[in-house]
């Protein structure tokens, strides 16, 4: 069984930065995609940002420009660098590996990022 464990999530003002860390029980590049997703209260997960095994990624349009995917395949760790944090960007945020088509898809337990008004 594959986990993925997050940490590095807190308290932090707006304008602020953080730094999110996900631990992979595997090889991080064997994963087809791995990324991150987040969940506000009463709103559904959303992809924040995703990067594929050849080395792709992807972000929302809401963390462009902000937001920065990487992942370190010697330690097996993804990382999400958080720079300009907005208070919409509170939630807890997901680190993610799926295959292709979502053959397989695994989660870790969540890492909460509060940015207060």
């Amino acid at each position: 069984q594959v986990q993925l464990v997050e940490s590095g999530g807190g308290l932090v003002q707006p304008g602020g930065s953080l730094r999110l860390s996900c631990a992979a029980s595997r090889s991080i590049s064997s994963f087809n995609v791995v990324g991150w997703y987040r969940q506000n209260s009463g709103k559904q997960r959303e992809l924040v940002a995703d990067m594929t095994s050849g080395g792709f990624s992807n972000y929302a349009d809401s963390v462009k420009g902000r937001f920065t995917i990487s992942r370190d395949n010697a330690k097996n760790m993804l990382y999400l660098q958080m720079n300009s944090l907005k208070p919409e960007d509170t939630a807890v945020y997901y680190c993610n590996a799926h295959g292709l088509g979502f053959i397989y898809n695994y989660w870790g337990q969540g890492t909460q990022v509060t940015v207060p008004l």
